[in-house]
């Protein structure tokens, strides 16, 4: 029958019916591609379901105490998801249809065909296994929009190509560290995408978005009844990514408690959900990224030792934008491209003035700060280039903002910053004419044309700035 839920996980089938030829019968079916638990009534059923992850209950209707529809509603109850498959000696259909108003996934009658059941247990398999994967694809609607691939040839840029596509192959533990805003969870995707686990989960966490209070539920999941407001049992981003990968953003700021708990996941291959009594094997690689200095954490008593080298098996570090002002014309064009398409807009390119703002710009939110700019650019802009009057007014007019200060600009220096993207601006208003620009500047034409020169600005640029 070939059946599988999850990688190297066999599925788990309960059977409830109190007579025995029935369970041999079906463990006799089933047990080559299943691993079978048994009970013969209400009590001993749930009490299997609280103990074990089980992913199918074959339940009879008729069993001694409660009935299997009465147990029907308690099992969903307990975990809603969970598929059950109604076991009758007759073939009634108001039965029938009642359970599956209840939440049965279908029913069989006794005695069985075993091409019927075979089947009947397959799809009921694959529903389980569709309804776990709609759970890791959830997790990561968050970050849809991300970028679409890495963009940038710096040097440090290409070193990282390079290290990823060694490291991508192994399932070593990585550890990302970089500015907010630098793209680490672009690449773990790329480390997953490259790697043998392309085809299982990519699950992300961001640990420091996670409410404190639940950290922990959303991480090794909970129990029915663990806290209050736990009314089924869920499973965790463990549980989610097993047999793929697990990124954990923002790892430095975890409590230490939940420190002490990854670390010991991470020796043991193990979790238990809180408000539970046994452990649950996982296999996941760990990718994880922070924009602490976790050796100086490490110092400070605030981030455990051990877990720093469990995770700092191979360290990877994204340089700021700012250091790498070279891969900004690629990144816009990447973006204006990618919200073209988003918008059902035709911008192609920037203006001439654009460019040599956003390079000398310093890019604290770095390459998302970018990106922000460039979608809010192309949804407002009225031609088909990006104008500098369509950028936010600080950036547009870095002068205006305290950056200058910070730097310890020269008042020469700044004069002729101002000037300069002065100039620009006016340039932009009036399509790059520049005569009607040194009119409007009160200059000789010859005089603007030379600052230009000296800028290394021509009305050429125009063009290698459009796509």
């Amino acid at each position: 029958m070939a059946l599988t839920t999850e990688k190297d996980r066999r599925p788990v089938v309960l059977t409830v019916d109190d007579e025995l030829g029935v369970r041999a019968a079906i463990r006799q079916v089933l047990q080559d591609d299943c691993d079978i638990l048994e009970a013969t009534d209400s009590p001993s059923a749930l009490a299997q379901l609280q103990s074990h992850d089980v992913d199918l209950v074959l339940l009879d209707v008729r069993l001694p105490g409660e009935t299997g529809i009465g147990i029907l509603e308690r099992i969903k109850a307990l975990e809603e998801s969970l598929e059950v498959i109604m076991v009758t000696a007759v073939n009634n259909v108001r039965t029938a249809v009642e359970a599956i108003q209840r939440g049965a996934y279908d029913y069989v009658v006794k005695p069985f065909d075993v091409d019927e059941m075979e089947n009947l247990v397959r799809r009921a398999l694959e529903k389980r296994a569709l309804q776990r994967e709609v759970l890791y694809l959830r997790s990561e609607l968050a970050s849809a929009h991300g970028f679409d691939e890495i963009v940038g040839r710096h040097p440090e840029m290409v070193r990282i190509y390079e290290r990823v596509a060694q490291v991508a192959e192994t399932t070593a533990t990585v550890l990302i560290m970089g500015e907010s805003g630098t793209g680490k969870e672009l690449i773990a995707r790329a480390i997953h995408r490259q790697g043998p686990r392309r085809e299982r989960p990519f699950v992300a966490a961001n640990l420091a978005a996670i409410p404190e209070p639940l950290l922990e539920s959303e991480l090794f999941g909970h129990e029915k009844g663990a806290f209050t407001g736990a009314y089924q049992k869920k499973p965790g981003k463990f549980e989610l990514a097993h047999g793929g990968t697990l990124f954990l953003d923002e790892v430095g700021t975890l409590r230490v408690d939940l420190q002490a708990k990854l670390l010991r996941v991470l020796q043991e291959r193990e979790i238990e959900r809180v408000g539970g009594t046994r452990t649950i094997k996982v296999d996941v690689r760990i990718i994880a990224a922070t924009n602490a200095n976790l050796r100086q954490a490490v110092k400070e008593r605030a981030f455990r030792e051990d877990l720093f080298y469990r995770l700092n098996v191979v360290p990877l570090t994204v340089l700021p934008l700012r250091e790498r002002r070279e891969d900004i014309p690629a990144l816009v064009t990447h973006f204006v491209t990618k919200y073209n398409r988003e918008f059902g807009k035709a911008i192609r390119g920037v203006s001439p003035g654009v460019l040599p703002v956003l390079m000398e710009y310093d890019w604290p939110g770095n390459v998302r700060e970018l990106e922000n700019i460039i979608e809010r650019s192309v949804a407002l802009a009225r031609g088909l280039v990006i104008r500098l009057a369509d950028l936010p007014l600080d950036l547009a007019l870095p002068e205006a903002a305290p950056r200058g200060e910070e730097k310890g600009l020269t008042l020469k220096e700044a004069r002729e910053r101002f000037e300069r993207q002065f100039i620009l601006r006016a340039l932009d208003r009036v399509d790059w004419n520049q005569s009607r620009a040194a009119r409007l500047l009160g200059l000789h034409r010859n005089t603007l044309t030379a600052k230009l020169a000296g800028w290394g600005l021509r009305r050429g640029d125009a063009d290698q700035a459009a796509l």
